[in-house]
C-alpha cells in the first residue's frame, strides 16, 4: 500500500508539472534553453573546448619510435657471412617531467576554453533576456496605444455629436480671429503632441504641427470643427505610432530568433504581464561573487597556470633527451669462410643521447613564458576593474529603474483619474473641461503608462546584467 501511494503521489506530481508546462510552453526559461542547444556562438565555443581536451592525450604522449631499414643490393662479405640487410629501430624518450607538463598545459588550456564556453552562453542568456524584454515593453506600448487610440475615437463621436447638435449660426466662444489671436480666456495647448509616443526616447515618430499645437479653445470645450479636426490629427498621429512600434516588434523578434538559431518569423510568445524579477543576493554580495565565478578571469587564471607548467616544461626540455633502441643485421652464410660464427644474425643495442648545447633558444623559450604569465597577470587586473566598472553601472540602472517604476506608477494613476474626470466633464457638454485640456492629461498619462513599462523593462533587464556578472545562468 505504501508503494502504491507513492507511485500515486509521483503520478500527480508529474501531472502537475505537465499541465505546468502545458500553460507556459514558451516561458522565458524554456527560450534559454533553446538558446544554450542551438546558439551558433555557444555551438562554436563548445566544438572548440572538444577540441582541446583532444590535445591532451597528444601532448602526454611520446614521440614516435624510428624505424630504419637498410637491404643490400649486393650482400656485403664478411668474415662471417654475407650481409644481406640492416634493421634498426629507435625509441626517444624526454627528461622526467616533459610530457607531465606538456599534459598538464594542455589540460589548463581545455578549462579556459571551458571557461570561454561559459562565457559566451551567459553573454547569449544576457542577450535573450534583453531582447525578450525589450519585445515583451514594444508589446506593451502597443496595447497602451491602441487603449489610448479608443479614447481618442470616443472624444471624436462625443465632438461630432456636439457639432452636429450645435445651434445653426453659432460661433463657439473659443472662436478664432483673423490676426491668429483667441477671444475670451485662452486654454494652454497640448504641451507635448504625439512627440513622446511609443515610451521610448528613441523611437521617431511625428511630433504635434504647431498650427495644431497653437489651436485656441475656449473654456466652454470648443464643439466646432476645429475639435473634430485636431482630434482626427491626434489619432492620424497614433495610429503611425503603432505601425512603427509593430515594425519595431517584427525586427525585435527576427533579432530574438537570431539568437535561438530559428526563423526570423518565428512568433514568440509572452507572458500577459511582467514581472519585477530579483537577484536571490543582496548587491553588497555581487561584487565579490563577480570576482570569484567570472568565466573570463577563470579562464585568465587557467592560461596563467597553463604558462607555469609550460616553463617547466620547456626547463626540462634543455636536459638531455635519451633514446633506447636496437639493431639487427641479416647475414647469410659464406660457403668459403670457416667462422664458427658464420651466417649468424647479429643483434646490437643501441643508446642515443641528445646535446643541448645550444642553449639560447632554451632561455627564450623560458623568458617568453615568463612575459605571458605577466600579461596574463594584467589581463586579470584588467577584467577585475571592467567588472567592477559593470558593476556600479549596473547598481545605477536597477536603483534608478526602481524609483522610476513607483514613480511612473502613482503619476500614472493620478493622471488617469485627472482624465476620467474631464471626459466625463467634457461628454456632458461642460464647460469646465476644454479639449486641449484633455488631449494634454491624455498624452500625459499615455507617457506615464509607456515611461512605466519601460521603468519595469529596464529594471529586469538591469537584474539579469547582474547576474551575468555574478555569472548565473539558471539554465543547465
Amino acid at each position: 500500500m505504501k508503494s502504491v501511494k507513492i507511485f500515486l503521489i509521483i503520478l500527480s506530481v508529474c501531472a502537475g508539472l505537465s499541465n505546468l508546462s502545458a500553460q507556459q510552453p514558451d516561458s522565458l526559461m524554456e527560450y534559454l534553453g533553446i538558446a544554450a542547444r542551438n546558439n551558433p556562438g555557444v555551438q562554436q565555443k563548445f566544438y572548440e573546448y572538444q577540441a582541446a581536451l583532444q590535445k591532451i592525450p597528444q601532448a602526454g604522449s611520446l614521440s614516435d619510435p624510428e624505424l630504419n631499414v637498410g637491404i643490400f643490393l649486393s650482400p656485403m662479405e664478411l668474415i662471417g657471412g654475407n650481409q644481406v640487410a640492416e634493421i634498426q629501430l629507435m625509441q626517444m624518450f624526454p627528461w622526467f617531467g616533459v610530457l607531465k607538463n606538456s599534459k598538464d598545459e594542455m589540460s589548463l588550456m581545455a578549462n579556459a576554453r571551458f571557461e570561454s564556453m561559459r562565457d559566451a552562453k551567459l553573454q547569449v542568456f544576457y542577450d535573450v533576456q534583453r531582447t525578450w524584454y525589450e519585445l515583451h515593453r514594444i508589446h506593451e506600448n502597443i496595447r497602451i496605444s491602441e487603449k489610448n487610440l479608443a479614447i481618442l475615437r470616443t472624444l471624436e463621436r462625443i465632438s461630432l455629436v456636439r457639432y452636429k447638435s450645435a445651434p445653426s449660426g453659432s460661433v463657439p466662444s473659443s472662436s478664432v480671429n483673423n490676426t491668429g489671436g483667441t477671444t475670451g480666456s485662452s486654454a494652454a495647448p497640448a504641451s507635448q503632441g504625439m512627440g513622446g509616443m511609443g515610451g521610448n526616447n528613441n523611437s521617431t515618430t511625428p511630433a504635434v504641427s504647431p498650427s495644431m499645437s497653437s489651436a485656441p479653445m475656449g473654456s466652454s470645450g470648443g464643439t466646432g470643427l476645429s475639435d473634430l479636426y485636431r482630434i482626427q490629427i491626434e489619432i492620424a498621429n497614433l495610429e503611425n505610432s503603432i505601425a512603427l512600434l509593430q515594425n519595431q516588434r517584427s525586427t525585435v523578434v527576427a533579432r530574438f530568433n537570431a539568437f535561438l538559431n530559428r526563423p526570423p518569423q518565428t512568433s514568440v510568445s509572452l507572458p500577459d504581464s511582467l514581472i519585477m524579477q530579483q537577484t536571490g543576493i543582496s548587491l553588497a554580495s555581487i561584487s565579490d561573487t563577480m570576482l570569484a565565478r567570472n568565466p573570463m578571469i577563470n579562464m585568465l587564471q587557467y592560461e596563467q597556470q597553463s604558462l607555469e607548467a609550460r616553463k617547466r616544461m620547456v626547463t626540462r626540455m634543455g636536459y638531455p633527451m635519451v633514446g633506447l633502441g636496437l639493431n639487427y643485421t641479416l647475414i647469410n652464410k659464406n660457403e668459403m669462410s670457416t667462422s664458427p660464427m658464420n651466417g649468424e644474425d647479429m643483434i646490437m643495442p643501441m643508446v642515443k643521447v641528445t646535446l643541448p648545447i645550444y642553449r639560447k633558444k632554451y632561455k627564450s623559450m623560458q623568458k617568453e613564458a615568463d612575459l605571458l604569465k605577466t600579461a596574463a597577470e594584467q589581463g586579470i587586473q584588467a577584467t577585475a576593474n571592467s567588472l567592477q566598472t559593470e558593476y556600479y553601472e549596473a547598481v545605477q540602472a536597477y536603483q534608478d529603474a526602481g524609483r522610476r517604476i513607483e514613480l511612473y506608477k502613482n503619476q500614472s494613476q493620478l493622471a488617469q483619474k485627472s482624465l476620467d474626470i474631464m471626459i466625463k466633464s467634457f461628454s456632458s457638454s461642460s464647460a469646465s473641461a476644454s479639449l486641449s485640456d484633455i488631449l494634454a492629461i491624455r498624452q500625459q498619462t499615455l507617457d506615464f503608462e509607456m515611461k512605466r513599462i519601460e521603468a519595469l523593462t529596464d529594471y529586469n533587464t538591469a537584474v539579469a546584467w547582474l547576474k551575468r556578472l555574478m555569472a548565473n545562468s539558471e539554465v543547465n
